[in-house]
């Protein structure tokens, strides 16, 4: 099994900066790729960016696409999402998942370990 946890979440003014962090543990090698998602209220979980565990390659949203940025630190098994340039409509729990596939897969049947999610809220 694989284990997340995310933390950094919280409550930031629109235009702000915001960081999430992700710690995977457990069986790591059975890790790929990971991916943070999100779901906002009355909204179905979505895919906000992903990247390969090894290759360090990235594929994000179209609506986060040059405000936020995904890193990892592999010696740390930590995976970062940086959110920068904050809107309201990026108020969300924000959760972040392991995949098997290789690659930077970008929906949520290719994840298979989640974590139990960070809230973040955006204030106008």
């Amino acid at each position: 099994q694989v284990q997340l946890a995310e933390s950094g979440g919280g409550l930031v003014q629109a235009g702000g900066s915001l960081s999430v962090s992700c710690v995977v543990s457990g069986r790591t090698f059975l890790t790929d790729a990971v991916g943070w998602f999100r779901r906002a209220p009355g909204k179905e979980r979505e895919f906000v960016a992903s990247i390969n565990w090894s290759l360090g390659y990235t594929a994000y949203a179209d609506s986060v696409k040059g405000r936020f940025t995904i890193s990892r630190d592999n010696r740390k098994n930590t995976v970062y999402l940086q959110m920068n340039t904050l809107k309201p409509e990026d108020t969300a729990v924000y959760y972040c998942a392991a995949s098997r596939r290789a690659g930077i897969p970008d929906t949520i049947d290719d994840y298979a370990y989640w974590g139990q999610g960070t809230q973040v809220t955006v204030s106008s």
